[in-house]
């Protein structure tokens, strides 16, 4: 079945291509292999994220560490977050999506290689490095769905697009509650245990540089001809409108983003805790449960990436971002490219999820201290309060879907030259195959 460009005149399929009969728009089918790849060295790096959280305990029992100790392997992916982000997501503006899909992947490749080197007792601060690099690596993940949709993929597939990125995350998340927990039992021979760990961190190995070698070969940074004709626009506009600090100033003045910001931090900040601390949650009533802690946090995954999955088609078709709370990553980042467009994708997911890691370190520390000190239901009911203000704040936002808008506008223009008035004759466009 043939793709619609952006001013809806049929694609026609050509080799590897799909060409519209007006050649300033095209959609290729090489846009779902970078997703693909994009969704690959993300869902590898997320594993990475929860592999230690999961198992607390056994990490505790195996470094000879506290718990908090291990809570800190989650939190370093948050805490390097948020000093990184800026340079990163200038680079990402300067050099483009190739740069850092390479950066990305080899570092995350180092990462878990780094890992490999740690599994004995007296080696957690080497552990701990790698997670580090992990975390570096994450920088130049968590920005890029929405940037990866809009740079290869048409006006009425950027939501989807989008989505199946986030879902590559999503899954990672899923993969690191439920593989852990079986590849490490929690067995009391300390060399057995460091068997186990071992498995775990040269599968975890293998794969990230099976992955790194097909970014190196196969990644492209855009296609050569604009997928819609937002992305027209945005590569036609005059190079002194790129200045990255002008972009971050419009942005804290625009107040719809600012309560996009807030309600994101909110509400995927308290995923995050939860998260980090769900071992710690079932093990203090279920002893000698981590693969059902595992089995729970899977559940918990799943069902946003169902939510982001239906985020994604239904914003396609309806475009009403702001009625939705499940599946609130992917809508978070379209719903900010739509509210702040023509600015970079780039810069406003990158806010967004600095946003959530400031909140995530705060809910994770804070959310531990009151599980330590009253009860896990008085931790629950601390998140929840803030899911509620942060629902709250949603409602306020105001849709102003300058992307579609533009979309639109453009559209217009094209079909006016397209149909021409009566007595005109219309000019005929050479389409390069």
């Amino acid at each position: 079945m043939c793709d619609k460009a952006d001013n809806h005149i049929d694609v026609q399929p050509e080799g590897n291509l799909e060409v519209s009969s007006v050649s300033r728009t095209r959609l290729y089918r090489r846009r779902w292999v970078i997703l693909l790849l994009f969704s690959s060295y993300s869902l590898c790096n997320a594993f990475q994220w929860i592999q230690y959280g999961i198992i607390n305990n056994i990490f505790m029992k195996f470094y000879q560490v506290s718990s908090f100790a291990v809570d800190w392997l989650s939190m370093v992916y948050m805490l390097t977050y948020i000093p990184f982000i800026f340079p990163v997501t200038w680079l990402l503006e300067r050099k483009g999506l190739r740069v850092v899909a390479l950066l990305a992947a080899s570092i995350n490749c180092a990462g878990t290689w780094i890992k490999v080197a740690s599994v004995q007792p007296s080696l957690f601060w080497v552990t701990m490095l790698g997670q580090f690099a992990c975390s570096c690596a994450q920088v130049f993940i968590l920005g890029m769905p929405s940037q990866v949709a809009s740079v290869w993929f048409g006006s009425d597939e950027v939501s989807t697009a989008c989505a199946i990125g986030v879902f590559g995350n999503q899954l990672g998340i899923a993969i690191g509650f439920l593989v852990p927990p079986v590849l490490v039992p929690n067995v009391e021979d300390m060399g057995e245990l460091a068997e186990h760990i071992s498995i775990m961190f040269y599968v975890t190995a293998g794969v990230a540089t099976l992955i790194f070698l097909l970014v190196v070969f196969v990644f492209q940074e855009k296609p050569e001809t604009p997928p819609s004709l937002a992305q027209v626009a945005l590569r036609n506009m005059p190079t002194g409108q790129h200045s990255y600090l002008a972009y971050i100033a419009r942005l804290m003045c625009n107040k719809p983003f600012i309560l996009l910001l807030i309600s994101y931090g909110l509400n995927v900040g308290s995923f995050y805790a939860v998260s980090t601390l769900l071992n710690r949650m079932i093990i203090e009533h279920y002893p000698g449960e981590e693969v059902n802690a595992g089995r729970i946090g899977l559940t918990l995954v799943v069902a946003g990436v169902v939510g982001s999955l239906i985020c994604g088609v239904w914003l396609d078709k309806t475009k009403t971002y702001k009625f939705f709370m499940t599946g609130y990553l992917p809508l978070g980042f379209e719903f900010a490219v739509e509210l702040t467009y023509p600015e970079s994708e780039g810069t406003s997911s990158g806010l967004l999820n600095c946003s959530a890691q400031v909140f995530g370190i705060a809910f994770t520390i804070i959310q531990g201290k009151i599980i330590d000190h009253f009860s896990t239901l008085a931790g629950n009911i601390f998140l929840c309060v803030f899911l509620l203000i942060g629902s709250i704040m949603t409602a306020f936002i105001k849709s102003d879907l300058r992307r579609q808008k533009a979309n639109q506008e453009t559209r217009g223009n094209a079909d006016s030259s397209v149909h021409p008035q009566h007595g005109e004759t219309l000019p005929v466009k050479e389409v390069k195959m």
